[in-house]
């Protein structure tokens, strides 16, 4: 019979002594990287309250959207059974939220929509309008339980989420990756010869 490139292996005569120790040394830079493997925990206590305050402004600034959709399912599923209306107003209320930032997007150069409104201004007056479409709609207390619930979650994260940034940096830096280029002035697209006309 034809044997097709499959062939059957032996075990190996020789047997290892079992007092042998089983430290394995890395072979190569490849097997290397991999023994350096290292677990990050994303959070940690800061070390001070200035620390901690500098790490909530940044977080605020660069999680503040999943914050903000955190508190909205969390209020959105308090609706859902007893308050179909102040759903409804909610809903419409993130719909015109989004369509604001939809052209903030689609008009990066407008003078009108960039610079004589201020995001912040619509972003509060559109955050008002819905506090008092809920007291209105009488689900005021829905909104200030959700509020008493989730903004204290929302402020622990933000104290104790390391920023990502910083683990990138720290292995950038070990692996001399963010090294600045001094002296170097060669072009790398294989127009060498250009520099010295």
């Amino acid at each position: 019979m034809a044997n097709f490139g499959t062939t059957q292996r032996t075990p190996p005569t020789t047997s290892t002594s079992s007092s042998s120790c089983d430290t394995h040394e890395p072979k190569g830079p490849q097997e290397k990287l991999y023994t350096d493997f290292k677990i990050y925990w994303p959070f940690n206590i800061p070390l001070t309250s200035e620390a901690a305050a500098i790490r909530v402004i940044k977080n605020l600034e660069n999680l503040g959207l999943y914050y903000i959709l955190f508190v909205w399912i969390i209020l959105f599923i308090v609706l859902i059974p007893h308050r179909k209306l102040s759903l409804i107003l909610l809903v419409i209320m993130t719909y015109v939220s989004v369509l604001y930032c939809l052209l903030l997007r689609a008009y990066p150069n407008s003078i009108f929509l960039h610079r004589r409104m201020d995001k912040r201004f619509v972003f509060a007056l559109l955050v008002f309008a819905t506090v008092v479409q809920m007291i209105l709609t009488e689900a005021g207390i829905h909104l200030a339980v959700t509020l008493a619930c989730a903004v204290p979650l929302v402020l622990m994260h933000a104290i104790l989420w390391v920023s990502h940034n910083v683990f990138m940096i720290e292995d950038a830096s070990a692996a001399k990756e963010l090294a600045p280029l001094k002296g170097r002035n060669k072009c790398t697209c294989g127009a060498e010869g250009l520099e010295n006309v």
